[in-house]
């Protein structure tokens, strides 16, 4: 893939029309085009492609695409989808209404190439550029704690997430190093299971649904860890930074005999202190101010 900058053009006029005819108020993806107009450029992501080959997708599409679909939590097709069919989106990345929008797998390569040639903050860094542009943002200064939440590195998560979590990141791992060993071990509806990030959201409300879910992870986690255990398992894989994270978030669960686990709902230690709050970061810790966690 290689890429021929092109200029950003305005957005066709029937997309312009028909989009504040269905949203008069407008949409966060149609104050993102409006507010900051060409935020990303084909020229700002020139470094993550050869010289030569077939002409890239545009790559400001695909920055813009990664943002919404951060800020609306969407996965990979779910994002491409909203690019064939959402209104607000084509305006946001001035699209024809007819336009096909692209593959879901081009937003995978595009967030691999910013990884691989180190310029992962590289969207974050170009926002805060135009808000500062934009006054919007001022230059040194100290923000005051109270001001805001402090977070780690990545947000705490709840009991039940951070369990699910844990598992997900540990088969991410052992399915990068083993993943012939690992498909022995799993039965399909784990894909069902740990597939996506595990987050409230999308969780179930109801209590006893709750609790059969962690029950299950539980379960799963077991299962895993015992085979794990095996002669057979890959060395590589019991050392894992993410395996030793599952045994040790583990002992959420009251009971790990007999491949099942007793869930507890809760820390494993007085005011949570040692508890893993994120298998991806292991010194985030919960603080608490007044009313604020």
């Amino acid at each position: 893939m290689s890429m021929n900058p092109q200029a950003i053009g305005s957005i066709p006029a029937e997309t312009v029309r028909i989009a504040q005819a269905a949203c008069p108020k407008g949409t966060l993806a149609m104050r993102l085009q409006d507010a900051l107009g060409e935020l990303y450029q084909d020229e700002h992501f020139t470094a993550l492609y050869p010289v030569e080959g077939q002409p890239a997708y545009e790559s400001w599409r695909l920055a813009v695409v990664t943002v919404l679909q951060y800020t609306e939590n969407l996965t990979d097709r779910q994002a491409a989808n909203a690019v064939r069919e959402r209104i607000d989106w084509k305006y946001s990345l001035g699209l024809e209404l007819s336009d096909a929008g692209f593959d879901y797998s081009l937003l995978s390569a595009f967030r691999t190439r910013l990884v691989e040639q180190q310029e992962e903050t590289l969207l974050l860094d170009r926002l805060l550029q135009v808000c500062k542009q934009h006054g919007w943002l001022k230059e040194g200064g100290k923000q005051p704690t109270d001001s805001t939440h402090v977070l780690a590195r990545v947000r705490s998560l709840s009991n039940l997430e951070s369990v699910g979590e844990t598992l997900r990141a540990a088969l991410d791992d052992l399915a990068s190093i083993a993943p012939d060993w690992l498909v022995k071990q799993i039965s399909p509806d784990w894909f069902e299971r740990y597939s996506h990030r595990v987050e409230n959201y999308r969780l179930p409300k109801a209590e006893t649904q709750r609790t059969a879910l962690a029950q299950q992870s539980g379960t799963d986690g077991v299962h895993l860890l015992a085979a794990l255990d095996r002669p057979d398992a890959p060395t590589e894989g019991k050392d894992l930074q993410s395996v030793q994270v599952l045994r040790q978030v583990w002992q959420q669960y009251d009971d790990l005999s007999e491949g099942k686990a007793r869930w507890r709902a809760g820390p494993s230690k007085e005011n949570g202190e040692g508890v893993i709050r994120s298998p991806y970061d292991l010194e985030a810790q919960t603080g608490k101010k007044r009313e604020t966690t």
